[in-house]
């Protein structure tokens, strides 16, 4: 191509090209767009290659630049990265590390979006993929179509190697290749590469959003992704020799029998398909893929397999046995060898006669004698001199600023500011005049300026803590100009409101216009300089948190002579200013030194520097500046900007102050600068860069030399050596480097050391890195009302190594890290905030920024802007990055971009990166000049609310301290077993429930059939049931002589219709009433065996019928009884869709029954035949019939009987579900064995009418009641607003003294403690709530009953819980879990805790499962799958020694007895069971024994999005799904705060986190989650989850 200088291109065309340049380097336009603007601009001048149309671009042109500054320039595409971290070297080194990976790859799965949240985080989602927007130095994947093979087969023959790689053909590992090649292949030998490897590959992005209709195809591609390539991850530590620290990485993974073939070289343009075709991945080689899900965690899997961890070695106890690793020094890391260092002295402070005694006085100097010298010139934003300040203005004004601070403000009596006082000084950056004037009236009054930023909206990041600055300085007035104080933010009456957290402030503005003339005879007291406090620097902390460092006069005047002298400042010299006017080194020669000398300052504000970045150069050129103070940024902006100048001269300037040399990255700037404009007059020795800090001001600066032939110091180091703070100098051709350049020598008058960052302030060795400490007067003296953390700042005595002080007077610590080098150099390599600590090894945040910036594609990064912190997590600090996207980058692009991150990082610095969020371009906050506000971005991130776009969190690699796996003990044998009631020294775990007693009346029948007649003759008019509606009056009740009645004609119906024998099965299908009673009865009196089943659900026939059918069928019921309208709902139109209803047994319609009775009612032979069936989907999702024989039925019914003391005159309310367990017990049979009311109440009447079930219990004077835990959450959300509006109708629960929650589980404490706290005001007494507890080999093993002792709650620790141990704590210490008493034993229950792997007696503090001996046991399963060894297990098990005669019934639960304090109505010792967890349910990880519901209480916490969470294993990996409530934004906030949860409380590793709308986690008729159906349905990918995570 010809080059721009052999053309004649006019001067707007020039100009224009310049503009593109810009933007595309601040990001506002893509690559694309600028080629394409570019290319029409050159368009009529470039000579064109024949045959090429004048608008096509030319093939990836590099942006043509003048030939003498090409090698800075050629990566000019790449300008929006943050100039203060651009190094050519170090952006070498890491495409050096990330092409050393190239070779072996791995494939990591990509999170799975839905549809709505990629749509707004990435253009490209509408837009056909195009090979432009690539970036040069990398082949582009998006190839259009010319060149594939034809799609559909390319995508065949992948999905046919996909299916065929994840059935297991020789293939057991994870390499793939995609354009993580960052460099040269290119999509050329992409799809060979693929071929030739038998490598499983991108099973990586089976996306899983949101389906829609198969076929819909925009713009040309099927929405539905299924398997695209391009994300795949491979971390590989260089194998440089001091690797052996190296973090333990997870993933390298290869296979030992993979076949390499040879890759074929030089294969033409043949792309990878990038969209795959859905419906094939499903039946690939006609082998169903497991799903994409299992592929994909199956490759997380595989990725994990091969943990790189150190062995363990010792560990540290935290406060039990949970034993975490403590990191073990590395026997090869290196050391540090210098001797002590030696304290170093700056050069004498000359007094030079004519110094000014202070600074005011040299003001009224220069004001009196050259009142004409110009001190400020302001720019407007088009560069022309806005204004110019002469001395004498600034001393007029200055004077009238400081009477009217001090006599206008207030009254004569009372004036509002004293000397001494201090008051905010808020000016914008654009008027520098205003803000001097301000700062010199403060002077010249003698009260103390604290100048803060503009607060430009009422929630400003930190701006809350600039006003908590302000407020404890006790600042009540604050100056500002007429312009900005109409920008402030009004209220609607137009006064200024009051900001977050500010003080209440009079805002007094200081233009003269609105200023009183002092009197003639007025004037201001001028002293000299002395240690009263002159101003007050705000200094913000790692935390967020705000400091005033106070600066003294004597400090303030020392420190304007120290930089006087140290830069040679003469009289009326001119010095241009970039810098920040208000604080740090823009302060200090912008305002301050500059009147001590009678300066000139040419003052560039940031807005016209943004408009056009060469504007500082230019002055320097207009004024022939011979100084100018300039951060390192504003030299590469000017670098990007500056070709069209044609005359720029720099020969004026001796000395470019580079305001953040303390910045390591600033190197690369300088060094840039000085190659492109030595042409132009700039000579190397004028650089000189200065390191400062707001509490020790400027702590060294490097003097400007009239020696050229000195060389500049600097030093290239290792990262690994500076991460154990040891100085090792190492060749430039290493990767991970850091070239470091002296920031000068010490300032004049100033003693400085270096010592240990941490612990007492020790000497370092000449080669360790420390803190740079200054004893001077020229520092800040204290933070401002903080006594203690200024002691530990300002009031250091460094010691030498035998612990004696280096001097008598103070170091200031100055917040730098660094070692003073040869020749009296101070290099800087870092700060103290920016440093990390991870694995006891330290990190500069500043370098891992440095780092991430050079990966390719650099434009990646949203204008530079990227952030990383660390976060605490167990025990050690964890590294976040969190980085700014570009608006038009794809899905692929950031993961490809974040996993290049990793390694790069990995490689570079050797540390893992725990978490990298990329949010929307602009969403950081910011700081008031741009940047990133740190603080505010890390708090974001932990209250998630930072609502990133793409997550990529990676525990499995980085957290190394998790606690040693645990080792299972051999348990006690027989032979420790003592005499008597001891196992191992403890008391066996063991206790009953009282005896059953004497017999009464109704009890001498076997059969609930005679109880129900033998009540029909004696008490006939006797109401057993009444049934509520909604509105909670009576629809329907029974007398026992109704039922009686109501029994025979259905047994009669069933004899007649029905055809059946006795023992045949019935289902009886009718929703919660009485004709579910009469029809249960009308089975016994004809001989034949019930099962209640819940009815379908109409609205939801297709989820609810299924489970019908399979009851049914299952149950081997011959006839199915059933009301007339659920008769229809079976036979109608949306059954059939659901099952077959062909097959339907007879059924039964009892809402017509015959006149007729039976010929004679049935009465069985033997006790122990079956009564009824009970079947219930339990906990974990099985679907269990248990058999309850009569004798087992009549026990349980006198069981209850005597526990809740129930008579013919008592009343009882029951809302539960009378289906199963204890419910269907409460509901159909205890009123006819017990002869009490029932008041019936469905539970959903519930949902029309919440208050239902408690109102009865008030008007019926109800003492006990049943419900579920649905029942009663319902009632807590339901009714938690209502309670006045219930106690004015009346409602009273005074009288209640047993409320009983039936369930199968853990008792939910904090469910129970809500409600009882919410209703205590309706008269609830708090201990009359309890529960019970049953299961499904016994239907109820406990229930609080009304004369034994209330329900106790113990606190147990969690940790030890995880190792089956019981050992109690206080209430609130750390790692308790509050468990609830599951109610009293039931007479004739007998209880053991037993092991459930060795089945021997357990003692008393041990976990176990409970087994239990009753009466009413069931007999057993009744299944048609007939597995009588589970059976055998479960319902007839022996203990392994010890009592090895009793039979018991295993629960499947497991849990503790604990004998308690309390006595119980027999007067013996009470013994309180307390159950923990299904045995099923829980979790084996890491050698611990996890319950779900302990994770899920953690997660639920963690963010007020989270409404519900479940938890299971899959492949030992732990998996999380959350419901969220809240917008989809909020789902990947909840992707940390989840893992870091998990891991902080629970020591365990998430593996993949799930975020599903609410309602997706199922939930059982007793309202207990359904696990199991949980995890079958997230791995056949029926979830339609709003975002998948996989941890790496």
């Amino acid at each position: 191509m010809a080059d721009r200088d052999t053309l004649a291109l006019p001067l707007e065309v020039r100009a224009r090209l310049a503009e593109l340049e810009l933007e595309l380097s601040e990001g506002d336009i893509t690559q694309k767009g600028y080629e394409k603007k570019r290319s029409k601009l050159l368009g009529a001048y470039l000579p064109q290659p024949p045959g090429v149309e004048p608008s096509l671009p030319q093939e990836r042109r590099t942006p043509v630049t003048p030939s003498s500054s090409s090698r800075y320039h050629r990566r000019r595409s790449s300008g929006s990265r943050d100039e203060r971290y651009r190094s050519d070297v170090h952006t070498e080194a890491v495409q050096a590390a990330l092409a050393k990976h190239k070779e072996r790859k791995m494939a990591v799965p990509m999170p799975s979006k839905r549809r709505s949240l990629v749509v707004q985080t990435s253009m490209d989602a509408y837009t056909p993929p195009d090979t432009s927007s690539g970036s040069e130095e990398e082949g582009s994947v998006q190839g259009d179509s010319q060149g594939t093979p034809t799609s559909s087969q390319g995508s065949i023959n992948m999905e046919h190697w996909i299916s065929r790689a994840i059935h297991g053909s020789t293939t057991s590992s994870t390499t793939s290749s995609s354009s993580t090649q960052s460099g040269g292949s290119g999509a050329a030998n992409r799809l060979a590469d693929v071929m030739a490897q038998t490598h499983i590959g991108p099973i990586a992005h089976h996306s899983l959003k949101r389906k829609t209709i198969p076929g819909t195809v925009e713009n040309g591609n099927s929405l539905r992704r299924s398997c695209e390539f391009g994300s795949e991850l491979t971390w590989q530590p260089l194998e440089t020799e001091e690797n052996h620290s190296a973090p333990p990485d997870v993933t390298t993974y290869t296979s030992e029998h993979s076949i390499q073939v040879e890759r074929p070289q030089g294969s033409t343009s043949r792309a990878a398909p990038k969209y795959g075709n859905a419906e094939l991945m499903e039946t690939g080689d006609g082998v169903p893929v497991s799903s994409r899900v299992s592929a994909k965690i199956q490759q997380l899997v595989n990725t994990l397999k091969r943990p790189k961890r150190p062995p363990l070695r010792e560990f540290f106890v935290d406060d039990f046995e949970e034993l975490l690793e403590v990191q073990q020094p590395d026997p090869n890391q290196p050391k540090s060898e210098g001797a002590q260092m030696l304290p170093l002295r700056g050069e004498q402070l000359g007094v030079v006669t004519n110094w000014p005694p202070s600074l005011e006085a040299a003001l009224q100097r220069w004001g009196t004698i050259s009142p004409k010298a110009p001190c400020l010139t302001t720019m407007d934003t088009n560069g022309k001199p806005l204004y110019i300040l002469t001395y004498g203005k600034l001393w007029t004004r200055s004077m009238k600023v400081a009477y009217n601070i001090l006599h206008k403000l207030g009254t004569k009596q009372e004036p509002m500011v004293r000397p001494g006082d201090r008051v905010a000084l808020v000016f914008p950056n654009n008027d520098p005049a205003a803000f001097m004037v301000a700062f010199y009236g403060c002077l010249l009054a003698e009260v103390v300026p604290v100048p803060i930023e503009v607060p430009l909206t009422r929630k400003d990041a930190g701006s809350q803590q600039i006003g908590f600055l302000l407020g404890s300085c006790g600042v009540t007035v604050a100056l500002t100009s007429d312009a900005c104080h109409k920008g402030l933010p009004k209220s609607p009456t137009g006064e200024i409101p009051q900001f977050k957290g500010w003080p209440k402030l009079l805002w007094f503005v200081t233009e003269s216009k609105h200023l009183s003339k002092p009197p003639r005879d007025w004037f201001p007291h001028i002293k000299d300089a002395n240690n009263d406090t002159a101003y007050i620097e705000y200094k913000t902390c790692k935390d967020g948190s705000v400091l005033g460092v106070t600066v003294t006069r004597i400090a303030l005047l020392t420190h304007c002579q120290a930089l006087t002298q140290a830069c040679g400042y003469t009289e009326a010299e001119t010095i241009v200013n970039v810098l920040d006017f208000k604080k740090d080194v823009g302060l200090w020669h912008g305002i301050l030194t500059s009147v001590m000398n009678m300066m000139h300052v040419i003052s560039i504000p940031y807005s016209l520097m943004k408009v056009n970045p060469v504007s500082w150069i230019q002055k320097v050129c207009q004024y022939k500046a011979k100084v100018a103070c300039v951060k390192s940024r504003d030299m590469h902006w000017a670098l990007v900007a500056h070709r069209d100048q044609r005359d720029v001269n720099l020969s004026s300037l001796r000395m470019l102050i580079v305001a953040d040399g303390s910045n390591p990255w600033s190197i690369s700037s300088c060094d840039a600068f000085l190659n492109v404009f030595q042409s132009k007059g700039l000579r190397q020795e004028v650089i000189c860069p200065c390191a400062s800090s707001p509490e020790a001001l400027t702590v060294a600066i490097r003097r400007p030399t009239d020696d050229t032939n000195q060389p500049p110091g600097r030093g290239v180091l290792s990262m690994h050596g500076l991460s154990y703070g040891v100085i090792r100098v190492d060749s430039e051709e290493k990767l991970s480097v850091l070239t470091v350049q002296d920031v000068g020598t010490v300032m004049p008058g100033a003693l400085m050391c270096v010592v240990r960052p941490d612990g007492i302030p020790q000497l370092c060795k000449t080669d360790e890195i420390g803190e740079l400490c200054v004893c001077s007067i020229a520092t800040g003296t204290s933070y401002y009302g903080l006594s203690g953390m200024t002691k530990n700042t300002f009031e250091v005595f460094p010691m030498t190594g035998s612990g004696a002080p280096i001097s008598e007077y103070p170091f200031v610590r100055t917040g730098l890290l660094g070692f003073i080098g040869p020749g009296g150099l101070v290099f800087i390599v870092g700060k103290m905030d920016g440093l990390m600590v991870v694995c006891g090894r330290r990190h500069n945040a500043d370098d891992i920024v440095a780092t991430a910036l050079a990966v390719e594609p650099m434009k990646f990064v949203y204008r530079g802007r990227i952030a990383v912190f660390s976060i605490t997590v167990l025990h050690d600090e964890r590294i976040v990055i969190v980085a700014e996207q570009r608006p038009d980058s794809t899905e692929e692009d950031s993961f490809q971009w974040m996993s290049r991150v990793l390694q790069a990082i990995d490689s570079i610095h050797q540390v893992g990166v725990y978490c990298l969020a990329l949010v929307p371009a602009n969403t950081l906050p910011k700081t008031p000049l741009g940047g990133i506000h740190l603080s505010e971005t890390k708090q974001l991130f932990l209250e998630g609310s930072l609502h990133p776009c793409n997550v990529l969190m990676c525990p499995h690699t980085c957290v190394t301290n998790l606690p040693k796996p645990r080792q299972k003990q051999p348990e006690i044998g027989p032979a420790s077993v003592m005499v008597g009631n001891l196992v191992s020294g403890k008391r066996i775990a063991q206790a009953s429930g009282r005896d059953l007693g004497q017999i009464e009346d109704n009890d001498q029948f076997l059969f609930l059939s005679e109880v129900l007649q033998w009540r029909a003759q004696t008490t006939p008019d006797h109401i057993l049931y009444t049934l509520l509606n909604s509105r909670g009056t009576i629809a329907n009740s029974l007398t026992c002589l109704q039922l009686h009645k109501r029994a025979e004609k259905i047994a009669a119906m069933l004899g007649e219709r029905g055809h059946l024998q006795d023992g045949e099965h019935v289902a009886l299908v009718y929703p919660p009433g009485i004709d579910l009673i009469a029809a249960f009865y009308g089975c016994l009196y004809a001989g034949c065996v019930p099962i209640t089943v819940r009815p379908p659900h109409p609205q939801n026939i297709a989820t609810t019928l299924p489970t019908v059918k399979m009851i049914v069928e299952v149950s081997r019921s011959a006839c199915i009884m059933t009301s007339q309208i659920i008769c229809k709902l079976l036979r109608s139109r949306e059954a059939s869709a659901a099952v077959d209803i062909r097959t339907w047994p007879p059924v039964l319609d009892t809402d017509d029954l015959p006149k007729k009775r039976p010929l004679q009612i049935y009465k069985p032979l033997n006790p122990d035949t079956l009564a009824y069936l009970d079947f219930s989907v339990s906990t974990t999702g099985m679907l269990a019939g248990v058999k309850m024989s009569h004798t087992a039925t009549s026990a349980f019914c006198r069981s209850i009987k005597l526990q809740c003391e129930l008579y013919p005159s008592r009343e009882v309310a029951i809302c539960l579900d009378p289906y199963c367990g204890l419910g269907f017990v409460l509901w159909c049979l205890c009123s006819v064995y017990s002869g009490h009311q029932s008041i019936l109440i469905p539970p959903s009447e519930l949902e029309t009418n919440p208050a239902l079930w408690l109102l009865a219990v008030s008007q019926y004077k109800v003492r006990d009641t049943f419900c579920s835990y649905s029942v009663m959450e319902l009632c807590t959300k339901g009714l938690g607003l209502q309670t006045e509006s219930l106690k004015s109708r009346g409602l009273d629960l005074s009288r209640v003294r047993t409320c009983v929650v039936v369930a199968e589980e853990r008792p939910r404490i904090a469910l129970t403690q809500s409600f009882s706290k919410l209703f205590k005001d309706l008269g609830l007494h708090p201990r009359a709530v309890s529960t019970s507890f049953g299961c499904r080999v016994n239907l109820a093993v406990c229930l609080q009953g009304t004369s034994g002792p209330d329900p106790t709650t113990v606190y147990v620790d969690m940790r030890a819980l995880r190792h089956d141990r019981v050992r109690l704590v206080e209430r609130g210490s750390p790692h308790s879990l509050p468990l609830m008493e599951s109610g009293k034993i039931l007479p004739g229950v007998r209880i053991i805790i037993a092991n459930p792997e060795t089945k021997g007696p357990l003692g008393d503090s041990h976990l176990g499962e409970i087994w239990v001996h009753s009466g009413h046991n069931a007999s057993g399963y009744f299944t048609i799958y007939g597995d009588e060894s589970l059976q055998s297990d479960h319902f007839n098990s022996r203990l392994s020694f010890g009592d090895t005669q009793t039979i018991w019934a295993r629960t499947g639960y497991l849990g503790f007895l604990r004998r308690t304090e309390l006595t119980d109505a027999s007067g013996e010792r009470h013994d309180a069971l307390y159950v923990v967890g299904a045995l099923d349910e829980a979790m084996e990880l890491r050698g611990m024994r996890y319950h779900p519901i302990d994770i899920e209480t953690s997660v639920i916490r963690t963010h007020k999005s989270i409404t519900e969470c479940a938890v299971f294993t899959w492949t030992n990996l732990l998996v999380v799904v959350v419901e969220l409530d809240g917008s989809e934004q909020e789902a990947l906030d909840l992707v940390p705060l989840v893992t870091n949860v998990v891991l902080e409380e629970h020591y365990l590793i998430v593996g993949v986190v799930v975020v599903v709308d609410i309602g997706v986690i199922p939930i059982n008729s007793r309202g207990e989650k359904q696990r199991m159906h949980l995890r079958d349905g997230f791995l056949a990918d029926q979830l339609d989850p709003i975002y998948v995570a996989y941890n790496m």
